[in-house]
């Protein structure tokens, strides 16, 4: 990789926000999934859980346009499988829900660990998810249509969401932990690699202070000889 490469690669992951994730509650269409996607990129999001069909999940999969290399995706088969990812932490689930009792999305902190719930656009958030929630939002309208796009409203909260994280300085170093700093650093670097290495259960090679794999061809021979190490519990 090139210098400027490696510093492009260090200084997106500097500013990625760990406690900053997107949760969609049937979200079907490719379009606005990816859009999605796109917008959590923008804001330094890391992970979409999706609550999402086999079908219809792997349909967007064929469409992201590459915006899933940089974003993890995550399908769920329901929404409590979706929430149970934010485990015993004090995350706050916000619901881009403008029913009774909402709030203006500026109206909320963002700053502390949030789960943005997004439904989709007809239903808008299902009845369940609305009942997790901490907090309900709307985005203010003064037009005659009643709604946005899902992807453009995650658009509008998500850059809110930035603008009060970049004031509070949570871009201003990195916040993501040094495993997840260095499997993501390679896994962006050497895509080629990663399908690789995850297709035959092998742990990723070391890298060199260029960003580029140590070694290679000693590397290389240990694949061939099946002697280059595996994940825990990979198959044989």
């Amino acid at each position: 990789m090139t210098p400027e490469r490696i510093a492009r690669l260090r200084a997106v992951l500097d500013r990625r926000q760990p406690d900053l994730i997107v949760i969609t509650d049937f979200v079907h269409k490719q379009r606005n999934l990816s859009a999605i996607v796109r917008n959590c990129d923008a804001a330094g999001v890391m992970r979409v859980h999706a609550v999402l069909g086999d079908e219809d999940y792997h349909a967007f999969r064929g469409t992201a346009m590459g915006s899933h290399s940089w974003v993890e995706v995550f399908r769920h088969p329901d929404l409590d499988a979706a929430l149970g990812v934010l485990g015993a932490g004090d995350w706050q689930i916000v619901a881009a829900d403008p029913g009774v009792g909402a709030v203006d999305y500026r109206d909320v902190d963002y700053t502390v660990p949030t789960a943005l719930l997004l439904g989709a656009e007809r239903r808008g958030v299902s009845e369940q998810a609305a009942a997790r929630a901490t907090a309900r939002i709307r985005i203010p309208m003064v037009g005659m249509v009643g709604s946005l796009n899902v992807s453009v409203a995650s658009g509008i909260v998500l850059a809110e969401a930035q603008r009060q994280r970049a004031a509070a300085g949570l871009y201003d170093a990195r916040r993501i932990g040094e495993h997840d700093f260095q499997r993501l650093f390679f896994e962006w670097g050497h895509p080629q690699v990663r399908d690789f290495c995850r297709e035959r259960g092998l742990r990723y090679p070391a890298l060199d202070d260029a960003g580029e794999i140590a070694a290679p061809a000693s590397w290389y021979a240990s694949v061939r000889a099946g002697t280059a190490q595996r994940w825990r519990g990979a198959k044989a």
